[in-house]
Formats: structure tokens, sequence, C-alpha cells
């Protein structure tokens, strides 16, 4: 929870570098998130299964979009990548396992470019 919170705190800060365990929790709990938005949904008779959409979840998706962006920014940095590599979700399949094997990879060794290495840095 302290990396979806520590994202969260740099909720538009697209520069800087981003190591994996705070990309792949801040993932997991935005996804604990819409599926408990979507069941609220559910519950209260707000979901509407031809658009497969509700309200609770379309505030929970549209209210961590852009720290979602941002943490994905910065983890593209950790490994030495520009974040504009995060159009790679436009390619479909290919695009996604790219943007899956860039977000598994560790962190490039020492500083580069984008930053200091947050592995290194003391928190």
């Amino acid at each position: 929870m302290d990396w979806f919170l520590k994202a969260l705190k740099k909720y538009s800060t697209f520069s800087g570098r981003a190591q994996r365990a705070e990309y792949w929790y801040f993932m997991l709990f935005y996804v604990l998130l819409l599926m408990c938005a979507t069941v609220v949904d559910m519950v209260t008779g707000l979901y509407h299964a031809e658009t497969e959409t509700g309200l609770f979840g379309t505030l929970v998706l549209f209210g961590l979009l852009i720290p979602s962006i941002a943490v994905g920014a910065r983890r593209l940095h950790d490994t030495g990548r520009s974040g504009w590599w995060m159009l790679l979700w436009v390619i479909p399949l290919i695009g996604t396992i790219a943007w899956l094997v860039f977000t598994l990879q560790d962190s490039t060794p020492g500083a580069n470019e984008y930053g200091p290495n947050p592995k290194e840095t003391p928190i």
C-alpha cells in the first residue's frame, strides 16, 4: 500500500524514475480499486451491462488515469527509455508484450539521463 500512496503523491510527476515495485504495486491496487468499484456499481444498480461501465468504476478509472500514466513514464525512465514508449499500447498484442517486457526489466545501474537509481537512493 505504501508504494501505491508513494505513486499518488507524485500524481502528475513525469520526471524521475520509478522502480518495479512502485509500478507494479500501483497497478495492483489500481486494478483492485477498479474491481471493488465495479462490484459497488453492480450492487447499487449503477452498472450498465451493455457498455460494461458504471459510475464508481468510471470515477476510479479517470481519477487514477494521470497517475498511472505518470508512474508508467517513470518506470520507463528507470529502464533508460523515454516515456513516449508508452505509445506501444497502440500496437495490438506486440505493443502489449513489449510494454510488459520493458516494465519487468531491472533498473539501469547508477544514474541515467532521468535521474539517480531509486534502488540506490535512500527512501
